[in-house]
């Protein structure tokens, strides 16, 4: 269960603005390239912050769709009173729509912000190393893919550099800076100053599929849609066990819906080509089925969920049982059942603090005890979550691969522990980042659940990092 933790100090994260930083770029006017939902999203920040933003799209209609959402999204930012009349139309005036990318000769930075796929964002960048000024940097919004491979197509690849913003973009407060092998420290320097005058916490990282987030995103939503496949748990329990028993602030199926499980599906596919063909990010069938399908999610009205209708209310559970609870650690419950004289009527039961209750159904177990563990849990204020019996259960089989991946990332010296609690805080909008979360945990709980999933699936992805064995046999946390 994850607990929201304070630690006075622990993060003292510098933020600079251009202004403040002697001898670094004074951007004065800025591009972007591509103004779908995310694009637009990077205009407005711009023009937040006072820049004068050139936006190019490719054609009249595309242009236009851009700037209608820039228009609803400041016209919804001034009904909420964030934004006074006066300041949207000086945001909008700072805006100058264009075709093609003639209009981006002056700039001191474009953003592209294309859709994900190299062969595209390689002509994009082509065009703009022709067109852009020789000292401006041109920056990709990438989410996974190479900045080294977008760089080579341009005559500067020492001037080009990855900034990965959040949608909604002007909301979000994290950018990812990837920096690539040949990319000019003083670029560098120049993103990070930029996202200290955008309001916005930058943090740098090597070229690395998926970056911090998404490497760490992804391969959790990705064992979630594997649950539901193979009939460990239903769609709407495996949401409700990673609200109340995670603490995240919505179920991973939810998730995937509200970001496009095809965007979804290119992420992991570019992860597991690109990452190592780590098994974590081999896309599960079903999200490939659904994708072909043109189950996308809310874009499309219908995804793992159906969207604009009402949800069909669950059956009543059956009364009248009667079930033997046992208190279940990170093992199978089908071994304390079979030490009884009547295994049929043997539930496990984890209790996830006042909200959730994880009723585990062994292949003996009845469906009348099932109902009556889930009426009981229910009668006591839980929210009763059923899933079939491996280590782990839902919440913990989820939430632990996924703080394992954070450490093999810091044990590669990817990113920091305050780097990577930074990007699932400010870039997925998680309570509390992955290493704040093993320590409340304990390092050692999260190893033996670890070493149990790893036993019951021995695939190399998820055998626990030595960082993590070394740390417990050192009594240490990460943090503390």
């Amino acid at each position: 269960m994850i607990r929201k933790l304070r630690t006075p100090g622990a993060y003292g994260y510098l933020q600079v603005t251009a202004c403040e930083t002697a001898g670094m770029a004074e951007f004065t006017a800025v591009g972007v390239v591509g103004l779908g939902t995310m694009g637009a999203g990077i205009v407005e920040v711009f023009a937040r912050a006072g820049l004068r933003v050139v936006a190019s799209e490719i054609d009249e209609p595309a242009l236009e769709r851009g700037r209608a959402h820039l228009t609803g999204s400041t016209d919804r930012a001034v009904a909420r009173g964030k934004l006074s009349p006066d300041d949207r139309d000086a945001l909008v005036g700072r805006v100058t729509f264009v075709v093609g990318m003639a209009g981006l000769a002056d700039v001191d930075l474009v953003v592209e912000a294309v859709p994900e796929r190299l062969d595209l964002k390689r002509r994009v960048f082509g065009e703009l190393s022709k067109v852009c000024k020789p000292s401006a940097i041109l920056a990709s919004n990438t989410s996974s893919l190479s900045v080294t491979e977008i760089a080579v197509s341009t005559d500067r690849p020492d001037r080009v550099v990855g900034l990965h913003f959040f949608n909604p973009a002007p909301v979000m407060k994290l950018v990812e800076i990837v920096r690539t092998v040949v990319t000019d420290p003083a670029v560098v320097a120049d993103a990070q100053a930029l996202c200290g005058r955008l309001g916005k916490v930058g943090v740098t990282i090597g070229d690395r599929a998926g970056f911090v987030a998404n490497a760490l995103l992804f391969g959790y939503l990705n064992q979630a849609v594997s649950m539901v496949e193979h009939g460990f748990v239903s769609r709407d329990d495996l949401d409700a066990a990673m609200r109340l028993g995670g603490g995240l602030p919505m179920g991973p199926l939810t998730l995937l819906d509200l970001i496009g499980l095809d965007v979804g599906l290119e992420v992991l596919d570019t992860m597991y080509e690109r990452g190592g063909r780590n098994v974590r990010h081999a896309a599960a069938p079903l999200l490939r089925q659904m994708v072909t399908a043109g189950l996308l999610g809310r874009k499309t009205g219908r995804g793992f969920y159906t969207y604009g209708e009402s949800a069909a209310a669950p059956d009543a559970a059956p009364v009248g049982s009667s079930a033997d609870f046992v208190t279940v650690t990170d093992e199978p419950v089908i071994g304390a059942a079979m030490a009884t004289d009547r295994p049929s009527e043997v539930v496990g039961l984890f209790v996830h603090g006042d909200k959730l209750a994880e009723v585990v159904r062994t292949v003996l177990t009845s469906d009348a005890a099932v109902a009556a563990a889930v009426a009981s849990c229910t009668e006591r204020g839980l929210v009763p979550v059923v899933c079939g019996d491996r280590s782990g259960r839902v919440v913990n089989a989820l939430l632990f691969p996924y703080l394992n991946d954070a450490v093999k990332m810091l044990e590669a010296s990817y990113a920091t522990v305050d780097d990577i609690d930074h990007a699932m805080k400010l870039g997925c909008g998680y309570p509390v980042g992955p290493f704040e979360l093993l320590d409340s945990i304990g390092p050692e709980t999260v190893l033996s659940g670890l070493r149990a999933l790893h036993r019951e699936t021995p695939e190399p992805g998820l055998a626990p990092a030595p960082l993590l064995e070394q740390l417990v046999t050192a009594g240490r946390r990460f943090r503390t």
